[in-house]
């Protein structure tokens, strides 16, 4: 629960940096001058409302049966209200006047003449209002309210919340409030100030009327997603989910999802002998499903084999189910091969005829399921990335054996892309997209022209090719185009022979060993045997190209193009 407590805390404080709470900064910043109290007010009153509507709303709606829109409208009310008494100094002056004397009778020491009162009001009104970006904490404490399952601990929770949010917005209502009014340079112009802020207030009172508030905040994430980014990664730490499960009754991060699938059909194991997940009992396990030209598999195996090395004296197996993507992935051999060049140790099934795969219900690569010491599913996660959550979940499930075990991530570099790509690019008629050339693809051999130009994204041949129904294959005068946006290229192929010649041209300049590809030497493919091929590197500099590829041999045969 500490954790839990202390994350909350610092979700909090970092709130003020959230394009969420932008919009009503110009009205904590107006309704803070004038009076050493405001500041205060305003926080206090914020804080309040949010923290009481939040966690009680449900409750209240229930036990009154009042439509709470109605709150929001009084809400807007008041905002516009205070907003137009900085506008008309007389109307804030009386306003001023009845706070003091209402402040007297009720013998507080506040909002006599310091404005703490209206402040008050203004911020209890904005705490109506106001919708915070919701991480994973406030979206759990939103979810108990509306549910009325409200309990103490959830209350703690949206206290430290509200109290790391309070610290930073007191001092920015404090600083605005010294600096607007102590400032030599714009002293002169506080009357012009506060009324501008005043119309900003009637503004923001508007905007929250029609909902378009929500919008510019909708705006605002979207031109700032680093923040949402940030507030999740924090907020989904395996600890925070496990205490948020435990607050709120879900299901742990970690749930029994039933008996795991077995291994079936399996044609050949590679490092290792006969599995079964009945035989694996007592031992935590990784099953990867992948396939050894896919690049996104590939881009996950640094971090796979990493932890088999790492956990398998602690407990953990992995297990790489290979399911072929294409038919030459079948052949065992070419399995070896790729098993030899990336150092995987851990025992690899080939399930050439998807029988595992549809055991498991599976439907991408990669993709990764974690069974624990009783033969359980507890977890699972497709494609990459959360490559810190499958390693803690790793860790949980091997304590739960009682081995110690390594604590710590495991620390390699993720390649995964940041920024849109161009996508995965199908060469064969079955799965092709985006063929430009002048002709209609067809089975078999036919000429291809190209046109004046390629679209974004598309590919165009020009020469004689032959289509299959997974692959094209060079035949003669064969050459290929591509528009492309990426730092990266790479292509599945089946060269006939090592001895295969394709060149590769960028921009129209033969490439040279600045943006060549791992596989890629004086410009041409250096070839070996039927795999995932690098051709362009572009050194972390992704820009849109137009790549050229120009067959000088009969049979080459070109799967798919990846980006990376």
């Amino acid at each position: 629960m500490l954790v839990l407590l202390l994350v909350a805390f610092v979700s909090g404080l970092l709130t003020i940096f959230a394009p969420c709470i932008w919009p009503i900064l110009p009205i904590v910043l107006s309704s803070s001058t004038g009076g050493k109290q405001k500041p205060l007010g305003i926080t206090i009153g914020i804080l309040t409302s949010f923290s009481v509507f939040t966690l009680s709303l449900s409750y209240l709606v229930r036990a009154f049966g009042f439509d709470p829109n109605g709150l929001r409208l009084l809400a807007v009310l008041v905002i516009g209200f205070f907003g137009l008494t900085l506008i008309i100094p007389s109307l804030g002056a009386i306003l001023e006047g009845a706070a003091s004397r209402l402040s007297g009778r009720l013998g507080s020491s506040f909002g006599k003449g310091e404005g703490f009162v209206g402040a008050l009001a203004t911020g209890f009104a904005l705490g109506i209002v106001w919708s915070p970006c919701a991480g994973p904490i406030l979206a759990t404490i939103a979810a108990l309210s509306a549910t009325r399952a409200v309990n103490s601990q959830i209350i703690l929770v949206t206290l430290m919340y509200m109290l790391g949010t309070g610290i930073p917005l007191f001092i920015f209502a404090s600083t605005g409030s010294r600096v607007l009014t102590k400032s030599r340079v714009l002293s002169p112009y506080t009357h012009s100030i506060q009324r501008a802020l005043g119309i900003i207030m009637i503004i923001t009172a508007l905007l929250i009327y029609t909902n378009y508030d929500k919008v510019i905040q909708a705006k605002l994430l979207d031109l700032f997603p680093s923040y949402s980014n940030f507030l999740y990664k924090l907020e989904q730490s395996n600890q925070v989910q496990e205490q948020l499960s435990r607050i709120s009754g879900r299901p742990s991060f970690l749930p029994d999802r039933g008996k795991a699938p077995e291994f079936l059909g399996i044609s050949q194991w590679l490092n290792s002998p006969t599995l079964s997940i009945q035989s694996l009992k007592g031992k935590v396990v990784l099953v990867d499903f992948w396939t050894y030209t896919c690049i996104n598999c590939i881009r996950t195996l640094p971090f796979v084999t990493g932890w088999y090395e790492k956990y398998k004296d602690q407990g953990l197996v992995v297990v790489g189910v290979h399911t072929p993507e294409f038919e030459f992935e079948k052949k065992t051999e070419n399995v070896q091969n790729a098993i030899k060049m990336f150092g995987i140790n851990y025992p690899v099934a080939q399930d050439n005829s998807y029988s595992t795969w549809n055991n498991f219900n599976n439907i991408y690569w990669p993709a990764k399921y974690l069974i624990d010491k009783d033969g359980r599913l507890r977890y699972s996660h497709f494609g990459e990335g959360k490559y810190e959550e499958t390693e803690m979940a790793i860790q949980s499930l091997l304590a739960e054996t009682g081995l110690s075990m390594q604590s710590g991530m495991l620390t390699i570099s993720e390649e995964t892309p940041r920024i849109r790509l161009t996508p995965e690019t199908y060469l064969g008629h079955t799965r092709m997209s985006g063929f430009a050339s002048r002709e209609r693809a067809i089975l078999g051999v036919q000429d291809y022209t190209l046109p004046a130009s390629i679209a974004e994204n598309n590919f165009a041949y020009e020469g004689e090719w032959s289509f299959a129904p997974e692959y094209s294959e060079s035949v003669q005068n064969s050459s290929l185009e591509i528009n492309f946006f990426a730092n990266k290229v790479f292509l599945v192929i089946t060269p006939k022979s090592p001895a295969d010649k394709v060149t590769i041209s960028l921009d129209g300049v033969p490439v040279d060993e600045n943006i060549s590809g791992k596989d890629v030497k004086d410009g041409q493919i250096i070839f070996d045997t039927s795999r995932l091929y690098e051709l362009i590197d572009l050194r972390g500099i992704p820009g849109r190209h137009l790549l050229r590829l120009d067959f000088d041999a009969e049979g080459t045969q070109i799967f798919a193009f990846t980006f990376g």
